[in-house]
């Protein structure tokens, strides 16, 4: 990753820095003492001149307890006993964690950043039938926008004319270009690639997917994880303290010197000797490592998960993903594909073949845009049925339809409907959505109609096994010997069947109200019907987030390409990242804790305090690095 020019600045006066520094070293040797001492002092304000600066502005606000005012009394008060190597040193070295730090959150906000950056600067409206590129604030809706190949999408809208492959990577994570055309929808912040696009704006920039999103990933840091809270209350503690426990170390043996064992002769060369000690505890107790690494683990986790089409709005949301061990989903466009395919033909009149029974109830069912009709229609171009035409259609509400085809009158639709026209019903399966096709006289056959599962749902749910959730839970408003057929096909653990969008709510209540402990829920839905659901439960995960303006809302993690291993994934990422944070809090208080105890005794000096601030820091930054690189 190249530097940035603030990165780039700091480098070159840390080098400028360690020269001078060099040269004092040097000249210590070999020259007058003056020169050198005003060598070190030179080396001292180069390199640490802004933590001076601050500790300084922060000591008139108010502000003082920080790292700066204990590097900043650290230094000053190496300088005043004589040892001056060691308190320029301090300084470099302090500014050496500086960098590393500031160049791990550079790389850590750049998966972030790049995200930031789908948004587009300019939109090619068209006004009169002619092109003018304006800001997509100023666009309304229903005006017309032209995209060219290389161009980001820069509102929501539906494509009027053109062809294209449109690159969704950004918002998604896959690199697999998706192919549109006229009638698709298109969102704001893929980039369009072949052809030439124009597209009916659906949305204002306001209400559009990239604005969701941008406001999404700008609000995430805001949300802080209960391990970020602890180490910021940690920190408001621990700090004056140590100050407090470093003033002791110096005034009781000074002051059980003079005053209690009442030597003749004021021996400065051990209050020298003490107030080294205090310096060197001052600089080993700075608390940098962990405040710095702890919401950097979490900030790249975020990071990690966004570049795998993974948008999390907050580091709490993702410490609890560990806790999860029930998983809740709604059924329909979760699990399954959301649209009725024909699963089975079964005839009774063997006069007509299948394709024949086809072709008739796509005749009637041809000018309805009821999803069962659309399976009907569909299945029977699937299997090249000849084309039928109808006459004198009638609507039979609640029911289905009726027609003639080619002379003969038929009725194609539900069980109800061959109740009222006296026609047995034969016996069927129990599961799926039947239709059934009969003249005026008996049942011809019906067809199953079933919503298939996604590809991938048995795959996920078997990995969320994997991934330590004990329940799996479905709720649906299908029928009940539906919901059954769908829970053993995916190993479903339980399910609740024929419910209402309420009901789903209640049963969230009673699936919450059994949880023990710190476990949380996790419920999984489109993020449209189920937004009740996706706001009360723990964990709201939203699928087939890409352009739904409600799952970005009620979701408190959105799966921006509607993959269901994308869930497994998030949890592996949660659990490297809270992995990551335990181990810096593990590493940065073992080590600080027992070189201050080193410090307190005289055993350690201000090199030893330099390798437990700067060197604990600079391992916990690369630590909190490897959240990034989650797969």
């Amino acid at each position: 990753m190249k530097l940035t020019k603030k990165l780039k600045k700091d480098l070159i006066r840390i080098c400028v820095g360690m020269v001078v520094f060099a040269i004092a070293l040097v000249v210590e040797e070999h020259v007058w003492f003056p020169v050198s001492l005003a060598c070190f002092i030179a080396a001292y304000l180069v390199t640490g001149i802004d933590v001076v600066t601050r500790a300084g502005k922060n000591l008139v606000s108010g502000h003082m307890l920080d790292e700066n005012f204990l590097m900043t009394i650290a230094t000053i008060g190496a300088f005043a006993v004589g040892e001056y190597p060691e308190a320029v040193a301090v300084m470099i070295f302090y500014q050496v964690g500086e960098f590393f730090q500031k160049y791990a959150v550079s790389k850590a906000r750049k998966s972030i950043k790049d995200l930031m950056e789908i948004c587009p600067e300019m939109a090619r409206v068209i006004r009169e039938e002619e092109e003018a590129e304006v800001a997509p604030e100023e666009v309304r809706v229903g005006e017309r926008l032209r995209i060219y190949p290389g161009e980001k999408i820069p509102l929501d809208g539906v494509i009027l004319s053109g062809a294209s492959s449109i690159d969704t990577k950004a918002l998604t994570g896959e690199s697999a270009l998706r192919d549109v055309g006229c009638g698709d929808e298109v969102i704001s912040g893929c980039i369009n690639m072949t052809g030439v696009l124009e597209v009916e704006v659906k949305k204002e920039f306001g209400e559009s997917t990239v604005s969701k999103i941008l406001e999404l990933v700008e609000n995430a840091g805001s949300k802080k994880a209960e391990t970020e809270r602890f180490i910021t209350r940690f920190a408001r503690w621990y700090t004056p303290l140590v100050v407090i426990m470093a003033v002791l170390l110096f005034v009781l043996p000074v002051v059980w010197q003079a005053w209690i064992v009442k030597t003749a002769v004021f021996e400065w060369a051990l209050v020298k000797v003490y107030l080294y000690r205090a310096m060197t505890f001052l600089v080993i107790s700075c608390p940098c490592a962990l405040v710095i690494s702890v919401p950097m683990s979490f900030f790249g986790g975020i990071g990690a998960a966004s570049k795998n089409g993974i948008l999390i709005k907050g580091s709490n949301y993702l410490e609890n993903l560990v806790k999860v061990k029930t998983a809740v989903f709604d059924k329909t466009g979760t699990l399954t594909q959301g649209s009725f395919q024909v699963s089975k033909l079964h005839r009774l009149d063997t006069q007509y073949s299948e394709e024949q029974m086809l072709g008739v109830m796509a005749a009637l069912e041809n000018c309805s845009n009821h999803p069962i009709a659309d399976a009907v229609c569909l299945a029977a171009k699937k299997r090249d049925c000849v084309e039928r035409k109808a006459s004198d259609i009638k609507e039979l509400a609640g029911f289905g339809v009726g027609g003639e085809v080619e002379g003969q009158t038929y009725y194609v639709g539900n069980a109800a409907l061959l109740k009222e026209k006296n026609i047995d019903a034969p016996e069927t399966e129990k599961y799926g959505t039947v239709v059934y096709l009969a003249t005026k006289e008996k049942c011809i056959g019906y067809c199953l109609l079933e919503d298939e599962p996604k590809a991938e749902a048995k795959d996920a749910l078997e990995s969320l096994k994997k991934a330590g959730i004990r329940e799996l839970v479905m709720l649906t408003g299908d029928r009940r010997e539906t919901a059954e057929k769908a829970a053993k096909t995916l190993g479903i653990t339980s399910y609740h069947a024929g419910l209402l969008p309420g009901d789903k709510v209640e049963k969230t209540e009673e699936i919450l109200q059994k949880k023990s402990g710190d476990e949380m829920v996790l419920f999984v839905g489109d993020g449209i019907n189920d937004a009740p659901v996706l706001a009360r439960a723990d964990i709201g995960v939203a699928m087939g987030g890409l352009g739904s303006d409600a799952a970005i809302e009620a979701a408190d993690i959105v799966i921006m390409d509607d993959s269901l291993l994308k869930l497994s994934l998030a949890i592996k990422i949660a659990k490297k990242t809270v992995a990551i944070v335990k181990q810096n809090i593990v590493m940065a208080l073992g080590i600080k804790f027992l070189v201050l105890l080193f410090a307190a005794i005289g055993m350690a000096g201000m090199w030893l305090a330099i390798f437990a601030d700067v060197g604990v820091a600079v391992l916990a930054i690369l630590n909190a690095l490897r959240a990034l690189n989650a797969r």
